[in-house]
């Protein structure tokens, strides 16, 4: 075996362990177990779409990559309402008009209504601009799902009403990692049977 199979082999190890021990817990901190919370996460967006509503995801660098396509896939694949907040134009006018740390709050107040549901993701769970979209979700009635890694105190992991976390400190496992999990709520809600 070759050092880059060992490596290689040690890293999707190390993926793997760290997906199936992601940490879950409610609005209250209540620890949650991951396929429940999985669960609810999925019954939430179903719920979301079919009274009317709208599920948005946020985030930054890597995870707006990650909002993007998830946005993407569950409205084309799902059959669920959903948007992504990163507008390039919008994104650099309001930043520059409003401050970086208003760029998702600022739609989220204008367009969102008790009942949507926010999607933040954020690395480290702490983007001023995540947080504050977070709080103003909340204070518009939407629920709120959140996905962080890094510290497992980081503030974003005390604003969902659902709270997903991935403990590593490395920005490629937790961005994969969030991916995975987001896309296995939308891979279940499509039927997925257990087949490669």
């Amino acid at each position: 075996m070759t050092d880059t199979t060992k490596q290689l082999t040690r890293y999707f190890d190390l993926l793997s362990d760290l997906g199936r021990s992601a940490h879950a817990s409610d609005g209250a901190g209540k620890a949650l177990v991951l396929d429940e919370a999985i669960g609810r996460i999925r019954a939430l967006a179903r719920v979301t779409h079919e009274a009317g509503h709208t599920l948005y995801f946020i985030g930054n660098g890597g995870s707006a990559g990650i909002a993007s396509h998830l946005a993407i896939d569950y409205s084309k694949n799902g059959n669920l309402r959903s948007l992504a907040l990163n507008d390039g134009a919008q994104l650099t006018c309001l930043a520059n008009d409003l401050g970086y740390e208003n760029v998702f709050s600022h739609p989220i107040g204008l367009h969102g209504r008790s009942g949507d549901l926010l999607i933040a993701i954020s690395s480290s769970g702490r983007s001023a601009n995540i947080l504050k979209a977070a709080e103003t979700a909340k204070s518009k009635g939407m629920a709120v799902v959140t996905l962080s890694g890094f510290d497992g105190t980081n503030p974003l992991r005390r604003l969902g009403d659902i709270n997903l976390h991935v403990a590593s400190h490395q920005y490629g496992f937790v961005e994969i990692l969030h991916l995975a999990l987001l896309h296995a709520v939308l891979d279940f809600e499509m039927g997925w049977d257990g087949q490669v």
